[in-house]
């Protein structure tokens, strides 16, 4: 509940954590699930200290219990391990410190964990988290390659050593993290977020050796997770052997069996490739080969024709073939020539026959008047008119006598 304080009228400390006290006194048990960090076993102490805490996000909280509570569980518990606590939250007023009185205390079994871990994965695939269409491709040859694995591990060495000897110029940037306790998710967690900010990674890769279903644990986090999803940079998964499955594996955008095959599926190998060029530049060469070949069969078998053998020829056929047309044109144009002298000859004849010249050739003559008119009948010249009479030869004046 509120308290009404002032500048003026304060509590004092002890009141407050007195107050503190009593609303913490008022809540009841409850069941806490965490990861055991620090576990103090004084001999002779009637009480056992533990730290629990949630590995998810990075919260610690003191734990005590009586000698005979964790005595019940000694055997299957260690520091490290996974349990469930049924404890009541109690504050230390002096200190001003809280905690948890544990009344009984169950080690987290591994058919628990998977079936938990089955779930997550059920809840996260339905979020859309390991679908397919996000799975970005890896690089070619990528610039610089993050790497996040343990201090000086084989997995380390793995990578390491295979990307090297497949491309020797490869560069890495190599964050050193916790792969397995309680301080691995966070750890991991900020590595991949670091890489991912740097302008120069291209890829990144999460790389572990095996171990236990507990060991694996951090890569199978749901903050791990979805801090995978958010990446930008294509991240490849490479956590333990073969059967080793942890969630990290389903959301990475390449999954790799192990850190060598990692190493594999990252970097290019050089002398493949190099292998890849000279069998391209072979292919390339009997292409152009071959291509060339086609063509000087085409160009001989060109060659090879009559016209390309003896050019000449053509022309020759064709000067006889135009002399030959020229010929026949021309008998053609006497053809026609002849026949139209001939027709324009008969033409003329008739015309000379029946013209008025002939008439007058056999003994006619024509009668004019002065002015010209021609005289068609007696009663047209009058008795004593003079008229002028055309024959064949000329003409000449003439006198109409009664």
């Amino acid at each position: 509940m509120a308290l009404n304080t002032s500048a003026e009228a304060p509590l004092p400390v002890g009141e407050v954590s007195r107050l503190i006290g009593g609303w913490i006194d008022r809540l009841g048990s409850v069941w806490v699930e965490g990861q055991i960090t620090q576990l103090s076993r004084r001999p002779g102490a009637g009480v056992v200290f533990l730290t629990l805490r949630d590995p998810s996000y990075d919260i610690s909280v003191g734990v005590t219990c009586y000698r005979k509570v964790f005595d019940a569980v000694a055997d299957v518990v260690s520091e490290g391990a996974r349990v469930v606590v049924l404890a009541k939250p109690e504050w230390y007023a002096p200190r001003g410190q809280l905690s948890l009185r544990a009344a009984e205390i169950r080690p987290v079994g591994i058919g628990e964990l998977l079936a938990r871990l089955e779930q997550l994965k059920r809840s996260l695939g339905a979020e859309g988290l390991f679908a397919a269409d996000r799975k970005r491709p890896l690089p070619f040859l990528p610039h610089r390659v993050g790497l996040v694995c343990g201090r000086a591990s084989a997995a380390e060495r793995d990578v390491l050593e295979n990307a090297r000897r497949r491309w020797p110029q490869v560069r890495f940037e190599v964050r050193n993290v916790a792969v397995q306790g309680v301080h691995a998710v966070s750890q991991v967690v900020g590595a991949v977020k670091e890489l991912d900010a740097h302008p120069e990674v291209d890829v990144i890769i999460v790389a572990r050796g095996g171990g236990s279903v507990e060991d694996l644990l951090p890569f199978s986090d749901e903050q791990l997770v979805r801090a995978v999803a958010e990446c930008t940079t294509p991240v490849v998964s490479a956590i333990g052997h073969e059967p080793d499955a942890p969630l990290l594996d389903l959301v990475a955008d390449v999954r790799a069996s192990t850190p060598t095959d990692a190493a594999k599926k990252t970097v290019p190998d050089v002398g493949e490739e190099l292998r890849r060029v000279d069998q391209l530049r072979e292919r390339a060469l009997r292409s152009v080969r071959g291509l060339l070949e086609r063509e000087e069969r085409g160009l001989a078998h060109a060659l090879a024709r009559p016209c390309m053998e003896h050019p000449q020829r053509m022309v020759e056929q064709r000067e006889e073939e135009v002399r030959a047309v020229r010929a026949r044109g021309r008998r053609v144009l006497g053809h026609l020539l002849d026949r139209a002298e001939s027709e324009l000859a008969h033409t003329r004849a008739r015309v000379v026959s029946l013209s008025p010249a002939a008439t007058m050739e056999r003994g006619y003559a024509v009668l004019q008047r002065g002015d010209g008119a021609v005289v068609r009948s007696p009663h047209g010249a009058p008795a004593g008119e003079r008229l002028r009479a055309r024959v064949a030869e000329g003409e000449f004046a003439v006198r109409v006598e009664d």
